[in-house]
Protein backbone atom coordinates (compact mmCIF):
# COMPACT_ATOMS: atom_id res chain seq x y z
CA UNK A 1 0.00 0.00 0.00
CA UNK A 2 1.06 3.47 -0.28
CA UNK A 3 0.16 6.98 1.11
CA UNK A 4 1.85 10.43 1.63
CA UNK A 5 4.16 8.89 3.63
CA UNK A 6 5.50 5.95 1.10
CA UNK A 7 5.39 2.61 0.56
CA UNK A 8 3.55 0.56 3.71
CA UNK A 9 2.30 -2.87 4.98
CA UNK A 10 0.43 -4.14 8.10
CA UNK A 11 2.98 -5.59 10.30
CA UNK A 12 0.92 -6.89 12.58
CA UNK A 13 -2.11 -7.80 10.28
CA UNK A 14 -5.25 -7.93 13.01
CA UNK A 15 -3.82 -4.29 13.98
CA UNK A 16 -4.38 -1.68 11.49
CA UNK A 17 -3.00 0.97 14.13
CA UNK A 18 0.74 0.20 13.64
CA UNK A 19 2.55 0.49 10.13
CA UNK A 20 6.11 -0.68 8.44
CA UNK A 21 6.96 1.84 5.78
CA UNK A 22 9.76 0.84 3.33
CA UNK A 23 11.79 2.08 0.83
CA UNK A 24 15.23 1.36 -0.98
CA UNK A 25 17.71 3.79 -0.02
CA UNK A 26 21.69 3.33 -0.68
CA UNK A 27 22.01 -0.48 -1.79
CA UNK A 28 19.82 -1.60 1.57
CA UNK A 29 15.95 -1.17 2.62
CA UNK A 30 15.51 1.22 5.11
CA UNK A 31 12.28 0.48 7.00
CA UNK A 32 10.23 2.96 9.52
CA UNK A 33 7.27 2.67 11.89
CA UNK A 34 4.49 4.38 12.64
CA UNK A 35 1.60 3.90 15.28
CA UNK A 36 -1.47 6.10 15.07
CA UNK A 37 -1.52 5.33 19.13
CA UNK A 38 1.84 6.94 19.32
CA UNK A 39 2.16 9.65 16.77
CA UNK A 40 5.79 10.70 18.35
CA UNK A 41 7.56 7.50 17.52
CA UNK A 42 7.62 8.45 13.40
CA UNK A 43 9.24 11.68 14.69
CA UNK A 44 11.45 10.45 17.21
CA UNK A 45 12.79 7.26 15.01
CA UNK A 46 13.84 7.75 11.64
CA UNK A 47 15.09 5.67 9.02
CA UNK A 48 17.09 2.73 9.83
CA UNK A 49 18.80 0.38 7.12
CA UNK A 50 17.92 -3.67 7.57
CA UNK A 51 21.54 -4.68 8.77
CA UNK A 52 21.01 -2.14 11.86
CA UNK A 53 17.75 -4.01 12.46
CA UNK A 54 19.16 -7.54 12.03
CA UNK A 55 21.67 -6.63 14.39
CA UNK A 56 19.53 -5.32 17.09
CA UNK A 57 16.76 -7.79 16.89
CA UNK A 58 19.31 -10.62 18.29
CA UNK A 59 20.06 -8.32 20.99
CA UNK A 60 16.29 -7.82 21.84
CA UNK A 61 12.74 -9.25 22.01
CA UNK A 62 10.39 -8.01 24.38
CA UNK A 63 6.33 -8.55 25.31
CA UNK A 64 4.40 -8.95 22.17
CA UNK A 65 6.97 -6.76 19.89
CA UNK A 66 9.00 -9.06 17.25
CA UNK A 67 11.34 -7.35 15.70
CA UNK A 68 11.25 -10.15 12.30
CA UNK A 69 7.70 -9.49 12.23
CA UNK A 70 7.41 -5.77 12.23
CA UNK A 71 10.51 -5.79 10.00
CA UNK A 72 9.78 -8.39 7.36
CA UNK A 73 12.23 -8.20 4.65
CA UNK A 74 10.43 -10.71 2.32
CA UNK A 75 7.40 -8.37 2.67
CA UNK A 76 9.53 -5.18 1.95
CA UNK A 77 11.55 -6.51 -0.92
CA UNK A 78 8.12 -7.59 -2.82
CA UNK A 79 6.40 -4.48 -1.90
CA UNK A 80 9.59 -2.47 -3.72
CA UNK A 81 9.50 -5.07 -6.44
CA UNK A 82 5.90 -4.71 -7.01
CA UNK A 83 6.47 -0.34 -7.20
CA UNK A 84 9.56 -0.78 -9.66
Amino acid sequence: MKDEMGLYYYPFPGNKQIRTYVRGYEGDIWFRLWNKEDPGLWLEHGWVPYGAIKVAASMFKRGNFDPDQAYDIRVAKALLEETG
